[in-house]
């Protein structure tokens, strides 16, 4: 087995992929404050398709050094806004018929491996800040909190990890 090359990977354009048809899925990062998860998330968003992020709050937006440093380029092809306040971001998404989903651990969670997303539904997920998690009155907000299932000792990923274990899960349950 050979490693293919850059160059045999046929990947996007930076134009193919802002015509490309999208994921029904929008990223809100409520409170990030490390711009190497900001730009991660952006690279992850690019694999995946995503419609859009909505940076929130304290996250940092481009351009930054930190964060193209992760993002390797994906802060130019991802659409993405800064709004201040996650929750007027939730209260307006909703308005559009657009389900929120919370990352959390929380009563009545979904797992994720439980969760079937309705295909003509456009979903936006929340993830909260490294510390502190989703605040309160977003995940009070939501229409649905989805729980990643952690079978080990620790009780949280890196939300870079988290978004990457969505986003994937969530692609393919669309796809």
């Amino acid at each position: 087995m050979r490693k293919l090359k850059n160059s045999e990977l046929d990947r996007l354009s930076v134009e193919e992929f802002k015509q490309s048809t999208k994921t029904r899925l929008i990223v809100v990062l409520d409170n990030i404050r490390s711009l190497n998860n900001i730009g991660s998330v952006f690279r992850t968003s690019d694999a995946f398709l995503i419609e859009k992020i909505y940076l929130c709050g304290i996250t940092a937006k481009p351009p930054h050094k930190d964060i193209h440093k992760t993002a390797l380029g994906s802060t130019e092809t991802v659409d993405w806004e800064y709004v201040e306040d996650t929750l007027t971001l939730i209260e307006k998404l909703k308005d559009l018929k657009i389900k929120i989903i919370s990352i959390e651990q929380a009563e009545n969670a979904t797992m994720l491996n439980d969760f079937t997303p309705e295909k003509d539904t456009t979903y936006a997920v929340v993830f909260g800040n490294e510390v502190k998690g989703v605040q309160q009155d977003v995940v009070s907000a939501s229409d649905r909190v989805i729980e990643i299932p952690q079978y080990g000792t620790k009780h949280s990923l890196n939300i870079s990890v988290s978004c990457g274990v969505v986003l994937w899960d969530l692609f393919g349950k669309l796809s």
